[in-house]
């Protein structure tokens, strides 16, 4: 998807927008250029700082997800004896829905940015777990014996073949459940908390600042568009090999 095409998406969805509010003809949905203003208005007032705060949260949590996920699943899927091992449990594990684990997170972590990491970080853990294990276990046993019978080292099989197998995999995942890590975000900062959008967001409402709450509505979609074209551009610069006839920007 080239910039014209999301220029054109962005343009018809405020359109779309505009219409809806002036036939609602109500502050429960205030036009797109009024919470434009009072995003950019607010932007140094205090929503700057809770948008700093939740991307603090993502990017730690995917850097988290993916030096655990990644290691872990490579290990699963080239030693059978771990495989066999671990993967009944993952793949009992895997299933629950992890926000219900947010109350029992928060009794034993606290409330705090390590509480709302680590809920994150377990979300995204599993999804690259699962992806990178399967990519792992599909590198063709004939090119792993293949670069061994030149003198190939350990080192250099999993610079060249294992890394490059699995990097794709890994965030490919990351860019498809970027969305999800955000949702669950605004879980978890909408209460018990005073940083971040969800905090912003939940408090604009019960005081009734419909515009302040869509402009922080708008803020996590920012954000969420955002980390989606970072790791999809990473993808396309560090994974060339796979990209043929595809778009992702």
């Amino acid at each position: 998807m080239n910039i014209k095409s999301i220029l054109l998406s962005l343009v018809a969805l405020l359109f779309l927008w505009s219409i809806a509010a002036i036939m609602l003809n109500s502050n429960l949905l205030p036009p797109p250029w009024i919470v434009l203003k009072i995003f950019f208005t607010d932007l140094f007032r205090g929503l700057g700082w809770h948008i700093l705060v939740s991307t603090e949260r993502i990017v730690v949590s995917i850097i988290l997800a993916t030096l655990i996920g990644m290691p872990l699943g490579f290990i699963l899927g080239q030693f059978k004896k771990w495989d066999k091992f671990l993967y009944p449990l993952i793949y009992t594990t895997y299933p629950i829905p992890k926000i219900a684990l947010l109350p029992i997170i928060f009794l034993f972590l606290g409330i705090g940015d390590i509480s709302k990491i680590f809920l994150i970080t377990l979300i995204l853990f599993f999804q690259v777990l699962v992806i990178v294990r399967d990519a792992s276990k599909n590198i063709p046993a004939q090119l792993i014996l293949s670069l061994r019978s030149i003198g190939a080292s350990q080192l250099q099989l999993l610079k060249y073949a294992y890394f490059p197998a699995c990097l794709p995999a890994t965030l490919t995942s990351l860019r498809l459940n970027i969305a999800i890590a955000i949702a669950v975000l605004y879980l978890a900062e909408s209460f018990a908390t005073a940083a971040g959008l969800g905090f912003y967001i939940m408090d604009a409402w019960q005081q009734l600042a419909y515009d302040k709450m869509y402009a922080g509505v708008l803020a996590m979609s920012l954000l969420g568009a955002v980390a989606f074209m970072v790791l999809a551009v990473a993808e396309k610069k560090f994974c060339r090999w796979t990209q043929t006839g595809k778009e992702f920007v």
